[in-house]
């Protein structure tokens, strides 16, 4: 890493390097809804296989600066994982795959909220 990433504290490289990931994750997972809509499955496939490799490289080294430097246990990286998937998926979907908009990604949003709360109490 450089010497300015190394200098952010290890809780917020995790939180960066998740949305990096996330971002790729998403675009592997549901870009090729779009980008490749009349091509065969299998392109589709390999495709999305090789931008999910650019996932894997940010999101295995925040799991671990996560776990074993910023002290999250395994249920907080998940949450923070499951958060930080909504929200790249609902601008992704709204404004790149051009769906609606729903308050359902509100309430969701709102269950998840909750899914924090109890992750990151105080045990």
């Amino acid at each position: 890493m450089t010497a300015t990433f190394s200098s952010i504290p290890f809780s917020l490289q995790t939180i960066l390097l998740l949305v990096a990931s996330n971002l790729f994750m998403t675009m592997a997972w549901y870009g090729h809804l779009r980008n490749l809509a009349t091509a065969p499955w299998y392109l589709a496939a390999l495709a999305s296989w090789g931008i999910a490799l650019a996932e894997y490289l940010l999101q295995v080294p925040a799991n671990r600066i996560g776990f074993q430097q910023a002290g999250f246990s395994i249920g907080q990286l998940k949450i923070m994982q499951e958060v930080i998937t909504l929200a790249v998926f609902v601008p992704f979907a709204v404004f790149y795959l051009k769906q609606p908009l729903k308050l359902d990604y509100l309430w969701a949003a709102l269950c998840m909220a909750g899914a924090v709360y109890f992750i990151f109490r105080s045990p």
